[in-house]
């Protein structure tokens, strides 16, 4: 019933109020029954206008499927500006898929034996280089990437306290156990994954909280089921995104009876015959083909978007709408064209209403556009190119080893359908003339020896560029310097460190997309007890001050390679340990361990003594001080206790003989005064200069490193103030126990034997000093003599090989002349 609101107020008589109630009936559309209506009674006396009708309709929840309440002729405006959208969408990236395609054709895994040129039977085989670079890839980053002991480590933004790192081991304990154990899927498809990557140069994950196995989930996504738009540049831009999903009728129908998708016909079932080229040829490379018994025929577009949908547009704050798009996840049915669900993807209290997003993108190399460039991409033509040659190639030897050739029309071999076997010889028939004459075999050469140089100048540089790593690694020896080895290493590891890098920001993108399902989505109490707090604080964990990253060092991808950077360190600490410390060597060891992957290294490596001082009892100090042992003394001692000991043995006769110890003594004593006198300082301290320093006090856990370090200092100056005055009597009391207040100072005179004592060690240094410089000067002298003997001796070697061959040739010009005057008298 509507209610009756009349226009006027008291000051305005010309307006009455009159009429009666108007009932006004509303329509049965979804429209009318939002929208507010008001019905205006005018005759020619009075106005009167309906107040606004509040029916009775259900309050539309924020999570509620929307195709559920949506009139049909807008659902299916949405549903075909979709579809067409995603058609476009999938041919801008047809030249991807084709590139992609052919890659997957070049991996080996099938035989071609069907191939009848250049003559039936030709080899139809394919070169492993490209099938070799993904697989070693594979190996390497999923060893790296999924470590047996779970791929999550936690970092703590902002100070560290004992409560925030119990909540980043908390965080990173539960993630690991839900990972390795609950998400039962995770494994299997980061493998999966990690062969796809390679190939394509993208591979996707999805990850959501799944109403129906109530758990989280990281999803792998092969790159063709994900489409975008051509002018997306990532997956946080992008403002269409569609997930491709092959599904049943039956689980269609089971999502529709939970009341996740709407309950709309969406015909009966049929086979999809409609295959794109990426899923034919993984068809084709596994063996296998759809059967058309098969019920999982159905494709589903989930696609993530921005709609502007009337009823439920973006208003100001006067509730005018703005005509901004909000986003929306819609799910279409593609044989149908029905809409099965349209839910907000925004947060109810965000203000922004950004999108939220489920997606991540890795990367193997980043391409021109939104999809990464893959080894299809960058060695598909080496591959191709080599699988050529070597068909070539054994084609030739096929030829060689089995000739074909031409024979005479009237020459006939006995059986000559049947290949001739080892020994035999058969009976010809020939048309006369020779039998060379009568059969004419083809031209074939061998194997060509330049093929063969030109397949391996091809597998060799693909080979640099998808396995440079291995190839230098075994390039190193054990006695190339240290930094020779890492600028090796480095050089060669360029290419698939960066891959690796991008691997790990992209891992760890989605562990945070994790955290934040686990935070919100997952029952609020830890499942197992934990040791660090209760069960309850599990939803207060996943917050802000505690960063979750993955495992994997984003600069090393292999083991050799760790292996070789904590060998070299380990040669660095052994070469100077006095610079590494008392724990340097362990903890070059320690790394060393766990870089083979060695368990339980604490049985096997034992850390070195703790050589921080401790608390010594006043005897043994004493007897240490009298081996000339200098003490230390701590703030927890009893000081009037060691200061006495201490006085005993000062008045020793021993003592009294030996300066140093005197010194000791005294110093060690000193020390403990000082102790002292701090204490007796904060006794006779006035209480609100303790609660001033007690205050300052409480502000260091507040404030950085830097501006504590100069409350500390304050603080400092604050003591020394009451403490310089107590210390002065204290030590002066001291003193004249010992019996050195008079006359010269005790201190001065022990110093003055101590410089005594060093005058006497730097004459001895210099008279040692002297000696070996007389030494040296008379052993440069020795080597100077026998230099110039060397060279006397050398010269008269040279003198006397001159002399020789001077001999020589005159020797020789006689007998020269002797055979000449011979000549003329012979002839005359």
């Amino acid at each position: 019933m509507a209610i009756d609101k009349a226009l006027g107020t008291e000051d305005n008589p010309d307006i009455k109020q009159m009429g009666s109630a108007v009932e006004v009936m509303p329509d049965t559309t979804r429209e009318d029954q939002i929208r507010q209506a008001a019905e205006i009674l005018v005759d020619q006396e009075q106005v009167l206008i309906d107040a606004e009708i509040t029916p009775d309709i259900p309050q539309l929840g924020f999570n509620i499927n929307l195709a559920e309440v949506l009139g049909d002729d807008v659902l299916a405006s949405i549903a075909s500006d979709l579809l067409s959208s995603i058609k476009g969408d999938k041919q801008s990236r047809s030249e991807w898929e084709k590139t992609y395609t052919d890659g997957l054709k070049y991996l080996g895994m099938k035989f071609d034996d069907a191939r009848s040129q250049p003559f039936e039977g030709s080899s139809g085989v394919i070169h492993p280089i490209l099938a070799e670079a993904v697989t070693q890839f594979q190996a390497q980053a999923y060893k790296e990437m999924l470590p047996a002991k779970g791929p999550v480590k936690t970092e703590i933004v902002g100070a560290r306290t004992v409560e925030i790192e119990n909540q980043a081991e908390r965080v990173q304990e539960f993630m690991n156990y839900y990972i390795m154990n609950v998400m039962k899927e995770y494994d299997p498809e980061l493998d999966q994954m990690l062969f796809y990557l390679p190939l394509a140069g993208s591979a996707f994950k999805k990850v959501y909280f799944d109403v129906v196995l109530n758990r989280a989930m990281s999803k792998f996504i092969p790159p063709e089921d994900l489409i975008v738009p051509y002018e997306a540049a990532d997956i946080s831009s992008a403002e269409r995104i569609t997930h491709v999903i092959n599904m049943s009728s039956n689980e269609i129908k089971k999502q529709q009876l939970s009341g996740f998708y709407a309950n709309v016909d969406i015909g009966s079932d049929g086979y999809a015959e409609d295959m794109s080229e990426v899923e034919e040829a993984i068809d084709e490379i596994q063996g296998i083909s759809p059967s058309y018994k098969e019920n999982r025929n159905r494709t589903v577009y989930e696609v993530h978007t921005v709609l502007d949908i009337e009823g439920f547009e973006d208003v100001d704050a006067t509730g005018n709408p703005t005509g901004l798009k909000l986003p929306y996840i819609v799910t279409i049915e593609d044989s149908s064209e029905k809409v099965l669900s349209i839910r907000r993807n925004y947060n109810e209290i965000d203000p922004l209403k950004n999108k939220i997003n489920y997606f991540v993108q890795y990367k193997f190399m980043p391409g021109l556009g939104f999809y990464g460039l893959g080894l299809s991409h960058m060695i598909g033509g080496l591959s191709k190119a080599s699988t050529s040659i070597l068909r070539q190639l054994i084609d030739a030897g096929t030829l060689a080893n089995l000739p074909a050739g031409f024979k005479a029309r009237g020459m006939r071999i006995r059986d000559e359908d049947d290949p001739l076997q080892p020994g035999e010889f058969r009976d010809i028939d020939t048309t006369g003339g020779s039998l060379r004459e009568n059969l004419i075999p083809l031209p074939i050469k061998e194997p060509s020896n330049v093929l063969m140089q030109l397949l391996g100048l091809l597998v060799d540089s693909g080979k640099r560029f998808a396995a440079i790593a291995d190839m230098n690694v075994g390039d190193m020896n054990a006695a190339m310097p240290v930094g020779t080895t890492v600028a090796l290493l480095e050089r060669g590891t360029k290419v698939m460190s960066a891959i690796h890098k991008r691997l790990h920001y992209s891992q760890k993108l989605e562990f945070n997309l994790l955290a934040k399902v686990f935070g919100e989505s997952l029952p609020p109490i830890y499942n197992y007890a934990i040791g660090t707090g209760s069960n309850e604080v599990k939803q207060q964990d996943f917050d802000d001050r505690v960063d979750i990253i993955p495992v994997s060092d984003p600069n090393i991808f292999s083991q050799s390679q760790r292996v070789t950077l904590a060998q070299e360190l380990l040669q660095m600490v052994q070469s100077n340990p006095q610079v590494h410390g008392p724990m340097g060597i362990y903890e070059a060891y320690r790394r060393m361990y766990a870089a083979l992957g060695v368990d339980n290294v604490e049985a096997l490596l034992q850390p070195p003594p703790d050589m921080t001082p401790q608390p010594v009892e006043a005897g043994l100090e004493n007897a240490g001080l009298l081996l000339g042992q200098p003490a230390q003394a701590f703030p927890e001692q009893n000081h009037q206790a060691h200061i006495d000991t201490h006085r005993s043995l000062f008045f020793t006769d021993l003592v009294k003989e030996s300066p140093q110890v005197q010194a000791l003594i005294i110093s060690h004593c000193m020390q403990h005064l000082q102790f002292l006198a701090a204490q007796l300082a904060q006794e006779q301290m006035p209480p609100e200069m303790q609660q001033r320093i007690a205050e300052i006090q409480s502000v260091i856990q507040q404030v950085s490193p830097e501006e504590a370090a100069a409350i500390m200092q304050q603080i400092k100056v604050i003591n020394e103030q009451y403490s310089s005055a107590i210390m002065a009597q204290l030590a002066n009391d001291f003193l004249q126990s010992i019996g050195m207040s008079g006359g010269g100072d005790p201190l001065v005179d022990i110093r003055q034997k101590e410089l005594e004592l060093r005058d006497k060690e730097l004459d001895i240094e210099t008279q040692q000093f002297e000696s070996k410089q007389n030494q040296r000067a008379e052993e440069k002298l020795l080597d100077a003599n026998l230099q110039m003997q060397r060279l006397e001796t050398q010269k008269q070697i040279a003198d006397d090989k001159l002399e020789v061959a001077i001999d020589r040739l005159k020797t020789n010009t006689d007998i020269k002349l002797l055979e000449l005057e011979n000549k003329i008298k012979g002839i005359l």
